[in-house]
């Protein structure tokens, strides 16, 4: 089980957490927790690092914002312990969850469980914080932000678990944002691949990296709900949604228990920012001159158009990158003039991104015609296009994001019928 920041921000909801896991708990499972910082903590912790020195060190760095977690993971096996369970927490040293790579931005390599294993069939609650493990040279180290989504993951997986429930503060997957399109549906299950791509376009359920972490070690994946009633339905009983293989997908609309989708839903990102680069020469190498500089300072290029060359051996090259990317990559390009050989720069922060996503695209035509001409019949524009096997994602105004992904929503029969959205 693992419960983010806003499950955690306070006693009272932490007093909530510990009753949903000691129900777990008490229906006969071994249950092992991981938890985030409270809501607002980590950011607060990384400002005072940034107030000691500018030019903070990441390993003592990592000391620092690795405490959120402490912290919640103590106050979560008292508060247990107050409820007659028993309970214990397991620091990232103590398991120990073993670390790769660079300090503030590692990456699990293995977890040793034997110990807290041990625990567990003695019936005792391990409660975990998220977010940290121990680099090789025995220092703490932090996966990055998000980073206690992929640990319960880990977890998961080292600890052969049945299954790891994410509890946020929406009750499972949506087709698409609720509060944009009312008639918005929980799915009961998606995909890996079809969560790995919501999730990279826009969907904030759940961090990619986890996901990633889930398809590779087989961890199944359930997404629910930390807000619901004291006497709400116990998890294993009313499923939020179910994050699974393709095989496992498939064995459930055979069983009848799902219906087969074309897609599965529709993502919107507003955190893109365009950049055109004109009159770029036309010729071998030039495209990477642009985008070698922009790798090296690791900067995520998404969706990429390089214009009809012109008549003079030049062409326009379009392509986005994320907003907080922005200036940074405007000021590299601008550096590289001379070797890229551009006229010049033409910036647009005012998009956005929609994207629909369905592992059902790999077997049905007429994905892409159906949103260019949905889109088209609304007057919206689109400026750019990117596609993988599972999606299609264009780049349109930021002012006709709810629009457009109200449209798309109809268009692909998403809407859920008025007595579904009653109930």
């Amino acid at each position: 089980m693992k419960f983010g920041g806003t499950s955690m921000a306070g006693t009272e909801r932490i007093r909530r957490v510990a009753q949903i896991v000691r129900r777990q708990a008490a229906g006969g499972n071994q249950v092992a927790v991981v938890v985030s910082a409270m809501a607002g903590e980590t950011d607060r912790l990384v400002n005072f690092c940034r107030e000691a020195h500018a030019l903070y060190d990441p390993a003592e760095y990592d000391v620092v914002v690795s405490s959120g977690e402490q912290v919640t993971s103590g106050l979560l096996a008292l508060t247990l312990q107050g409820l007659g369970a028993k309970a214990r927490s397991w620091l990232g040293w103590q398991l120990p969850v073993r670390t790769i790579e660079a300090h503030a931005k590692a990456r699990i390599e293995d977890i040793d469980a034997p110990d807290m294993l041990e625990s567990l069939e003695q019936g005792v609650i391990a409660v975990i914080p998220g977010f940290q493990g121990i680099s090789a040279d025995g220092r703490i180290s932090t996966l990055g932000r998000g980073g206690s989504d992929t640990s319960a993951v880990a977890v998961a997986a080292a600890i052969d678990a049945d299954r790891c429930d994410i509890y946020t503060d929406v009750d499972g997957v949506y087709t698409t944002d609720p509060r944009i399109v009312s008639r918005a549906r929980k799915l009961k299950a998606v995909t890996f691949e079809e969560m790995l791509e919501l999730a990279s376009v826009g969907a904030k359920v759940l961090q990619t990296r986890s996901v990633g972490l889930a398809m590779k070690e087989g961890v199944r994946l359930q997404v629910l709900s930390s807000f619901n009633d004291e006497d709400a339905t116990p998890a294993d009983d009313l499923p939020g949604t179910m994050i699974v293989s393709e095989d496992e997908m498939n064995a459930m609309i055979e069983r009848g228990e799902m219906e087969r989708q074309h897609v599965t839903g529709i993502a919107h990102d507003k955190n893109e920012a365009k950049i055109i680069l004109t009159r770029v020469p036309d010729k071998p190498g030039a495209v990477a001159e642009i985008f070698q500089p922009l790798a090296a300072a690791s900067i995520n290029v998404d969706m990429i158009i390089q214009n009809v060359g012109r008549d003079k051996g030049e062409t326009d090259v379009t392509f986005t990158v994320p907003q907080a990317d922005l200036a940074r990559a405007q000021t590299l390009l601008e550096d590289r003039r001379g070797e890229i050989g551009f006229n010049r720069i033409i910036t647009d922060s005012h998009i956005a991104k929609i994207s629909v996503v369905g592992v059902g695209m790999k077997s049905h035509a007429g994905v892409a015609a159906t949103m260019f001409r949905a889109l088209s019949e609304r007057g919206i524009n689109i400026q750019a296009i990117s596609t993988s096997e599972i999606k299609v994602s264009v780049m349109i105004d930021e002012d006709e994001t709810e629009l457009a992904v109200r449209v798309l929503h109809t268009a692909y029969g998403l809407d859920a019928d008025l007595e579904d959205t009653a109930s």
